[in-house]
């Protein structure tokens, strides 16, 4: 299902063009953050490695590879964040 990674709502369009904007919220829709191959755990954050990423993820751009995800929002992961926070009250306490 494709969803606007700012807003969550459904996009029907088939094709999505370089300006195409969500009609819900107004976010870019050619952005690496609704691409296939955005991925925060790689290196550049992208799996294509003949692409060149551009450094605001959220912006639309000119990447010949952007493939619209249809895995539906990606969410943050909280357990990572739980532990910075849990690390961070660890050592914070003990001045």
């Amino acid at each position: 299902m494709r969803v606007c990674q700012a807003c969550s709502a459904k996009i029907e369009q088939k094709f999505i063009g370089r300006a195409d904007e969500c009609a819900s919220c107004g976010a870019d829709l050619h952005a690496c953050l609704n691409c296939r191959f955005y991925d925060e755990q790689m290196s550049r954050s992208c799996r294509e490695p003949l692409a060149e990423p551009p450094r605001e993820k959220a912006r639309s751009n000119f990447c010949d590879y952007f493939d619209f995800s249809e895995a539906g929002p990606r969410h943050k992961d909280d357990a990572g964040e739980a532990a910075k926070a849990a690390f961070d009250a660890l050592f914070s306490s003990k001045k």
